[in-house]
């Protein structure tokens, strides 16, 4: 299969990926964002691989030409992401949190190869206080993905292993932005924002 490059796709700078803050509604000074240059493996076993042999770049799934892969995440294999956060603990009075804008479609994260949250829905943001797990210097993040497109009955949408007509390529792992803040003990967790229009009468 032919994969085509635009114009956008060539601009694309792997030091900074996606830059832009994911929840302008709710921005906090602490953003740090987690796109770029991970290390990646695919397995057969849910055990964290011996090594990381490829490189991938996220926010884009294995599939697509931009993530450096172009491979398809089959059923009944596992794909992993590992990278290395220099990170201290935070004072007592506050956490850090974790996002994932989307992985597709079940995920598990590690940190320091303890399990801090598991996550099943390829279309959906997930979270996850990690303060607890971390340690003073680097601290390792592995990520583990499985994906049975549409051989099982997960939503899936339009994607299929056998793409064709209305189908297209069946997508996996982490394709939205990673991202980690620092919050309070007490903290706003999310807003809800009503519009209210106003009609000027006098037009």
């Amino acid at each position: 299969m032919i994969q085509l490059q635009t114009k956008f796709s060539r601009q694309v700078d792997e030091h900074n990926v996606l830059p832009e803050y994911p929840r302008p509604s709710l921005v906090r000074t602490s953003y740090l964002n987690l796109n770029g240059r991970w290390e990646c493996a695919f397995s057969k076993t849910p055990e964290i691989p011996l090594s990381f042999d490829l490189s991938i770049l996220v926010p884009f799934s294995p599939e697509c030409q931009l993530s450096g892969v172009s491979r398809q995440l089959k059923p009944g294999e596992y794909l992993w992401y590992r990278r290395t956060i220099p990170l201290a603990k935070p004072q007592q009075d506050k956490r850090i949190l974790l996002h994932f804008g989307a992985a597709d479609q079940t995920a598990e994260v590690f940190v320091n190869r303890i399990s801090a949250v598991r996550h099943c829905g390829g279309y959906l943001p997930f979270s996850a206080d990690i303060t607890d797990y971390l340690q003073e210097g680097d601290n390792e993040l592995i990520v583990r993905i499985q994906d049975e497109s549409n051989t099982s009955w997960h939503a899936r949408g339009k994607q299929s292993l056998k793409p064709g007509g209305m189908f297209y390529t069946a997508q996996s792992g982490l394709w939205q932005t990673v991202w980690m803040e620092i919050v309070p003990v007490n903290y706003i967790e999310q807003i809800f924002i009503t519009p209210t229009m106003i009609r000027d009468s006098s037009t």
